[in-house]
Formats: C-alpha cells, structure tokens, sequence
C-alpha cells in the first residue's frame, strides 16, 4: 500500500497510513526509557515556538466576549494582559492590578494599576483602561464574565493609576473573579478586535481562524522580567487527536494540549519528549440537559440517566484511567471545599429503571455528541448507550459535526456533550456554570437555597461554615441539577525536551495558557 501524505490547512503533515495504523505506526513505541527531569535553566531569548492545539473553530474572535476554548484564550495571553494572574500554586497575584486592599466585609477594594505600561500603540496603561475593560463585561452584554463581576456597584478612578470597586455584596475571592480569562485589559473605547493593541508580550501577524495565527516579539523587554522569551509563535489549529500526536512525534510542533490518553504512556516513554499531567485539574466532561424544558423538567429523568451511566467504564475506557469519576457537578477533586464525604450517583441499573419509570417518559432520550465537544465524546455517549440499555431505558445518539458546535448545538440543543475547564475558586467554578439566568448555565439550573448559599459563603470567614455552605451547594447541583458529569480528566500536554517553562498550573493547561509567554528553549 502507497504511504499517502497530505499536507492540511494549519501545515501539518499528515501521513494517512499512520494516523489508520495508530501509535505503533508514529514512533510512540520505538523509543524507550525513564522520562527526563526538566531541566530548568536561565530563560534564553530566540526561537519560534510551534503549538499544536485542540480548543477552536472556524468562528473564533479575538474579541474577548466571545472566548469559549482554549485556542483563543492562548492567542490573547499573547497579546493582552488579565489584571490577575494565577500562579502555579493557585494563588492570586497582581498582573496589571499591581496591589490591591480590601476593608473588613470585602465590599471596598482599591487596586492599584502597574505603572509604566504601554500598549502596542504606544499609550500608557492607566484607570481609564482598565474601568473601560472591566465595564466591556457589564450592563448590556453578553460577556461570559458577567456574572462574575455582577456584584459590582460602583468602578471609581482614583488617580490615573488607582482604582476602586465598591461591591454589593462582599466577596473575599474578587482578585479571583478579576483573573477571569476574559477580562483582559484594553485601551479605553478600543472596539476592533482584528486589529489588537495590547499589553502582552506578542503582536500577531496572521490570523486564519479554524487553521493558524503566528505572533511575532515586541521589540524591546516585555515588562515581566524573564518571559516572551520566543521570536515568533505559530499556533495550529489540530483538532484530530492522532494529528497532534503525530504532529509532535514527527517534530512538526514543539508543544500539544489534550494528549489522548490511550498515547499517554507511550508518550511518557519517548525520550525526546516530556509528558505534563496534572491529575484532578483538567476538563470536566458532561451531558447536560436543560431542565426548564420536557421531559428534562422531570427529576425523576434526571436521577434515571444519573444513576444510568457506567462512569467508571468510561473512565477506563475512553480516558484510560487518566480521569477521576465525576458526580454530576464541576467542582474538582484537587479544588479548596470540595466535598469527599458527598453522596456518589453510581451506575444502578435497578435505580435508573425505577426512577425512569416514574418520570412517565415514553419517547426515547435524543442525545447530541460530536468530537467538536471534546475528544471521546462520543464513545462516552457510546458507552452512556449501552448501560442505559441494561435499565430499559433507551437513548438515541445524534452525531453532529464538530464545526460551530459551540455556536450551533452548546446551549441550544436540550441534551448534549459539553466539557467545563478547571477555574480558581469553587465560588468561580459554580457562578460560571450553575448561578440562574447567566450566559452559561447549560442546565437552566435555578435553585433558591443554592443561590443563597452562593452569595452567602463569599463572605463567610470561618472556614468550615464555608466548607458546609459549599458542600450543600455541590449536593444540591449533583441531586437536582441537569448535568450528568462522569468524568473530570487529568490535564495532559506533551512538548519536546528542548522546551523549558512548561510548569504545572493552578488553572488551565500548557502553563495556563501562557506556555507562549513562559516558556524559552534550552
């Protein structure tokens, strides 16, 4: 048989052969033995990094309202700055907010902005930037972060480098909120998004959305001491899992996000590359269904498909054990107050058949899954199939092309696969997802009790109160909520040897999405 390349869009090549034969067939086996430590030395300038990453589509934008994957996160860490960065630790820290105080109560803040900033145009950050940037996500909007700065009654300019933000309601973890990977910083009454003027590290050259960007250095030294290291970027949307392997294996790329787990261990063993993985911290995998609508309004549904999923097999099996078992909320197994003792919804057949019977549901469940989702998705929907067969209960699998997913089915379709990223807080994680009527509540989920204790805990300084608030808040999601998540997968980039900087995050992965900005080469 003839060994056919082609060479796609991005520029990867690819060979038909190998991506059919598998792992055995791109070198993942050939070389064996213990991974290398990372060597970490004095950050050297030069160098084009090139990233190969699953997380973006054709209908991509850099305006910062619209970010919904990891591909446009990375490109405008590139470009911009947040005001807050998450440190590997996960704690808080001042990115374009060089400091900040709080009174007692958490409702009056002052932060004040870092000095001697300059955008690609040449202004000089200042307040005005930064109020403008912050009420992009305010008001009449459809930002995202919305409901994360919600509580916010008044944005004052102090001086020309001083900011203060009075809250309605206090709230300890705000430096938190402010990290949010939309809000990134802006000249003030900026509005073209094609054309960036930012703070970051990078400009960008090119911008081909669904295919490539490259970014090129500013001259001179980026402000953060020992970072934008790299001459050029060059970011390839690979959307195929085999692609970015073997992407990488061949040397095309020096970096990719979202191995596949089933490559993982023979990725560990090739001594020319270094796996990242991040146990507990990665995406959080689901089939959501909006329960404001029939039959999904019906709990005794919800408990039926809850208790009618085999995760553990999905876990084994499609995630190759790179995943911990997920109970129907977002809340991570390595997040502060996440609740060990909770009451698991495990795979019972018998349970699931008594629940659906008492829903009085007669149609068959339509389930929407595509890899534009997430990678395994629909072996996850597979397996979600066939153990909801063993109770009687019969699901019908619509396959759907993973172009404009999140446009066209995410938020639209009343069941069907999404994935949530880790984010700092559990009080981040549960606004972003679950809090009624914002932009991102997949389920509809609208809860009286929840939304007390929501508000309640982000002021409540004695600890384990906290803890018992933000458990009865993961309990009430996992009993009543319209989210059947069954795993939350390890993070796992891959990247040649040569590449330095590449630090487990308290976030996100590759670096939090910054690996352009951290990383240098050996």
């Amino acid at each position: 048989m003839a060994n056919v390349e082609t060479t796609t869009e991005s520029g990867i090549v690819l060979d038909r052969r190998q991506l059919i034969l598998g792992a055995s067939a791109i070198g993942l086996s050939a070389t064996f033995g213990a991974m290398p430590a990372m060597a970490q030395g004095t950050p050297k300038k030069g160098g084009t990094l090139r990233l190969g990453m699953e997380g973006g589509s054709p209908s991509d934008s850099l305006d910062p309202r619209t970010y919904a994957d990891s591909i446009p996160i990375a490109m405008s860490l590139m470009l911009w700055n947040n005001l807050v960065e998450v440190a590997d630790n996960g704690d808080a820290t001042g990115e374009l907010f060089e400091s900040w105080d709080v009174k007692p109560g958490a409702t009056d803040w002052t932060f004040n902005v870092r000095k001697g900033i300059t955008f690609t145009s040449g202004k000089t950050l200042d307040a005005d930037d930064v109020i403008y940037s912050l009420n992009m996500h305010r008001g009449e909007t459809k930002s995202p972060a919305k409901a994360l700065l919600a509580d916010i009654k008044e944005i004052k300019k102090l001086s020309p480098t001083q900011v203060q933000i009075t809250m309605t309601n206090g709230n300890v973890d705000l430096p938190f909120n402010l990290s949010d990977y939309h809000i990134i910083v802006v000249p003030n009454g900026y509005t073209d998004f094609s054309k960036p003027d930012g703070t970051g590290a990078f400009t960008l050259e090119e911008f081909q959305p669904g295919v490539r960007a490259t970014f090129k250095r500013k001259a001179g030294n980026y402000w953060k001491p020992n970072r934008g290291n790299f001459d050029r970027v060059e970011l390839r949307y690979i959307g195929d899992a085999a692609a970015r392997t073997q992407a990488l294996v061949t040397g095309q790329v020096d970096a990719i996000n979202r191995v596949d787990p089933k490559t993982a261990r023979l990725l560990e063993r090739n001594n020319a590359l270094r796996l990242s993985r991040t146990p507990g911290m990665g995406n959080r995998f689901a089939f959501v269904a909006h329960t404001d609508k029939d039959p999904y309004n019906k709990p005794d549904l919800m408990m039926a498909l809850k208790h009618g999923i085999d995760r553990k097999k999905i876990v084994d099996n499609v995630f190759s054990g790179y995943a911990s078992i997920g109970n129907d909320h977002t809340v991570g197994t390595k997040m502060k107050f996440f609740d060990a003792k909770q009451k698991l919804n495990t795979y019972d057949p018998d349970k699931a058949k008594f629940h659906f019977a008492k829903a009085g549901v007669t149609s068959p469940i339509e389930l929407q899954v595509s890899e534009g989702a997430f990678s395994g998705a629909t072996d996850s929907g597979v397996i979600f199939q066939e153990s909801l067969s063993k109770a009687g209960i019969k699901l019908d699998l619509k396959r759907v092309s993973g172009d404009g997913y999140w446009d066209n089915v995410w938020l639209k379709a009343p069941f069907c696969a999404v994935y949530w990223g880790n984010r700092p807080t559990i009080d981040n994680q549960l606004t972003s997802t679950f809090k009624a009527n914002t932009t991102w509540n997949d389920t509809r989920f609208n809860n009286a009790e929840f939304e007390r204790l929501l508000v309640g805990a982000r002021v409540e300084l004695d600890q384990a109160k906290r803890a018992a608030m933000y458990a009865r808040c993961q309990e009430l999601i996992s009993q009543n909520s319209g989210m059947v998540c069954f795993a939350v997968q390890d993070y796992l980039d891959a990247c040649s040897t040569k590449l330095q900087g590449l630090t487990i995050s308290g976030r996100y992965d590759l670096g939090d999405q910054r690996i352009a900005e951290k990383g240098w080469f050996a």
